[in-house]
């Protein structure tokens, strides 16, 4: 986990402002949460490009573990046996979490359920060859809510495993002579992302922030340290 006044405190000192007034912290927490969007969608992208590539098998490993132990930090697990209110009922089955970003696994009573369309869903159920069992459920997501079946009546999955979206970071504040302090005590939030990546976090907000000061030197400054850091990692 990133501190978020660790970040607020060398964006700004990056930007060679004395006093917190260029970058005001509402930008600041617009663009921290857009710059940790961008990093963490780009673990996926990564991590598909890199199990693509052919030739050294170990340095593609590494790779690989590094982005799966990052984005393992959002994975969550959500039993709806033990606590079936935690989503909201829609007709047979359940809305999906708010914070979804990728559904890894779907399971009605111990069995991995298989994921079909809409089409699809509908069309096995008819056919004795192909209907679900016990041992075979399937599940079917529309208008963002889930539903399994295995061979009775459509039902709400067990349990759902996911990938969660990062939550918005805030770095929060108290004004004292016309500054803006940092106040911990307030709903502070943390970014979410490895600790790896402030330095990242850091370059992307810097960039963000000199494109609305219109400071194009603290714009090119933020975007070339992030293009060599990228650079860097495909090594």
């Amino acid at each position: 986990m990133v501190k978020v006044d660790d970040v607020y405190q060398k964006v700004l000192a990056l930007a060679n402002k004395e006093q917190r007034g260029y970058i005001t912290p509402q930008d600041f927490n617009l663009f921290a949460s857009q710059a940790q969007l961008e990093i963490f969608e780009q673990y996926f992208y990564d991590l598909n490009q890199a199990r693509k590539v052919q030739g050294n098998d170990t340095v593609v490993a590494d790779i690989d573990d590094m982005l799966e132990y990052k984005t393992q930090i959002f994975e969550k697990s959500l039993s709806l046996i033990q606590n079936p209110n935690a989503l909201v009922t829609v007709g047979n089955g359940k809305q999906l979490p708010q914070d979804l970003y990728r559904l890894l696994h779907v399971s009605l009573n111990a069995s991995e359920c298989e994921l079909l369309n809409t089409r699809d869903f509908t069309n096995v159920k008819l056919l004795p060859l192909t209907r679900p069992t016990k041992s075979r459920p399937i599940a079917n997501i529309q208008a963002k809510v889930i539903t399994c079946n295995d061979g009775g009546a459509d039902q709400a999955p067990s349990i759902l495993i996911y990938i969660k979206k990062p939550a918005k970071p805030n770095w929060t504040y108290v004004v004292v002579n016309k500054k803006a302090m940092y106040n911990p005590n307030a709903q502070t939030l943390d970014f979410e992302l490895h600790a790896s990546e402030e330095i990242q976090l850091v370059n992307k907000i810097l960039k963000l922030s000199g494109l609305a000061i219109k400071q194009n030197d603290v714009a090119m400054a933020g975007g070339t340290m992030e293009s060599l850091i990228n650079q860097q990692k495909k090594i």
